[in-house]
């Protein structure tokens, strides 16, 4: 049975999951993942695994995307204590951004330093091919809306942030030192975050293409902005799993988006253990 608060505001209700989460977990992390479309298998490696339906805590809400499963997943990997969403919802489920960021915020809350964001994408720059892994550099957000609008609790960061550096140098640096190690290419690129949940036209990649984008997607960029408001050390991954619209001749579907995430999973998976270890040693 989920206990309810009373209290309406952010904070509030953000200590009030971290509680329930504190006492339902053996661990105490201090890296939390979040693991997008087709890429949540890692968490089911876990060691001394907890996981906890979204619906069992207060102020999350369910996950309704193929390819999430709406758990939050606590255990050790590597031998580091890790949390991860094993599935994330999205702005285009029909919840607002502060309900989609929610979780990051109760991250922070359990002491979580460093966050890792995991996606799906479609590759716009030709050098990214399907299945590649790209290294999140910096993003724009098409999204329309700003996940830190209205009210702001100062507890939780500044009301205007500085996004000067959203995504950590030193964490891309790791991860393209640990690609090279397993013999992998990882390319540094821009991520354009869209609303969705509607595939972009070749006009519209057209001019994501002449902003600088080198891939696309409909996540990550809500919970990065909210991660860094909270002073969170950032990493984004993401996964092309398709080439976008006018890229290739070729029409999307999200069966295919999956199909690529099982397919890369045995080399994303290596990947991510890899930079949890090196991430775990410095801090």
């Amino acid at each position: 049975m989920v206990e309810r608060v009373a209290e309406s505001n952010l904070l509030a209700r953000a200590e009030h999951a971290a509680r329930t989460i504190r006492a339902r977990i053996t661990v105490e992390p201090k890296l939390a993942l979040v693991l997008g479309s087709g890429l949540g298998q890692l968490a089911d490696e876990f060691q001394e695994a907890v996981a906890i339906p979204y619906q069992e805590i207060p102020g999350f809400v369910s996950s309704t995307a193929e390819g999430h499963a709406g758990r939050l997943v606590a255990g050790k990997i590597e031998n580091v204590p890790v949390l991860a969403m094993q599935g994330r919802v999205h702005y285009y489920e029909g919840y607002s951004l502060e309900e989609v960021t929610f979780p990051v915020r109760t991250f922070k809350l359990l002491g979580i330093r460093t966050l890792l964001l995991t996606n799906a994408a479609g590759g716009i720059d030709v050098e990214l091919s399907q299945g590649a892994l790209m290294v999140i550099s910096d993003h724009l957000n098409l999204m329309g809306v700003n996940p830190l609008r209205g009210p702001n609790e100062n507890a939780f960061g500044p009301r205007f942030p500085d996004m000067t550096e959203v995504y950590s140098r030193e964490l891309q640096e790791i991860v393209v030192e640990e690609a090279r190690a397993m013999g992998v290419e990882v390319r540094r690129g821009i991520y354009a975050a869209l609303p969705g949940p509607s595939y972009e036209t070749p006009a519209e990649i057209h001019m994501l293409r002449n902003f600088g984008a080198d891939a696309i997607g409909m996540s990550t960029v809500p919970e990065a902005i909210v991660a860094r408001q909270m002073g969170l050390e950032v990493l984004g991954i993401s996964c092309i799993t398709n080439m976008a619209a006018g890229i290739s001749d070729q029409p999307i579907n999200h069966e295919e988006v999956m199909e690529t995430g099982r397919q890369v999973k045995e080399t994303f998976s290596g990947l991510l253990r890899r930079v949890i270890k090196r991430i775990s040693t410095r801090q």
